[in-house]
C-alpha cells in the first residue's frame, strides 16, 4: 500500500510541475519558448536569389514555414508589424557531385539549398538575429535532376524549417 501511495504522489507532483510550466506562458511541450507578450507574427515571403532556378521554391518554403508556425505556435500570422517578424530569401541552389568513383564519375549528386533569414522580435529586440540556414540531400547519379528534385526539396525543405523554427522560437 505505502509503494503505491508514494507512486500516486509522484504522479500528482509530476502532473503539478507540468501545469506550472505550460501555464507560465515560456514553455510550451510543442518546445517553443515564446514569451506571453509575443502575440502575432508575420512571415514575409522569401525572395529568390539563387543563380540555379527553381520557380516554386519561394513560394514552397514560404507556405512551409507558415504552416509550421500555424501547427507548433498559438502566434496568430499578420500580414504586416507582428510582434516577430521573420523575412528572408534563397540564396543557395545547387548541384555538386558528392561521390566520386575510382574512374572519377560522379556516383552520387547532392542538392543544397541555402537559405539567409532575418529575425525581428518587436517585444525583445535582443533576440533579433540574421543567419544562414542550409541543408542538402543526396541522389545517384544516374537519375537526372528532373526525375528527382520535388521529393529531394520537400525533404530539405523540411529539414530547413525545423531549424528555422527551432532557432527563432525554440532557443534550441
Amino acid at each position: 500500500m505505502k509503494a503505491s501511495t508514494k507512486t500516486i504522489v509522484r504522479i500528482i507532483a509530476g502532473l503539478g510541475l507540468a501545469m506550472c510550466l505550460a501555464a507560465c506562458g515560456i514553455y510550451s511541450f510543442s518546445g517553443t519558448s515564446i514569451q506571453p507578450d509575443v502575440k502575432t507574427v508575420t512571415i514575409d515571403f522569401f525572395e529568390y536569389k539563387a543563380q540555379r532556378v527553381n520557380p516554386s521554391l519561394s513560394n514552397d518554403i514560404t507556405e512551409a514555414i507558415r504552416t509550421q508556425f500555424r501547427r507548433m505556435t498559438k502566434l496568430e500570422q499578420v500580414e504586416v508589424d507582428g510582434d516577430i517578424e521573420i523575412s528572408g530569401s534563397i540564396t543557395g541552389y545547387e548541384v555538386r557531385a558528392s561521390a566520386v568513383t575510382a574512374n572519377e564519375v560522379a556516383a552520387q549528386n547532392r542538392l543544397t539549398i541555402t537559405v539567409n533569414i532575418e529575425f525581428t522580435n518587436r517585444k525583445f529586440p535582443e533576440e533579433d538575429f540574421e543567419k544562414s540556414f542550409s541543408n542538402y540531400a543526396d541522389y545517384d547519379s544516374s537519375l537526372s535532376l528532373d526525375a528527382v528534385e520535388s521529393g529531394l526539396c520537400a525533404e530539405i525543405i523540411e529539414k530547413i524549417v525545423d531549424d528555422i523554427f527551432n532557432a527563432t522560437v525554440a532557443n534550441w
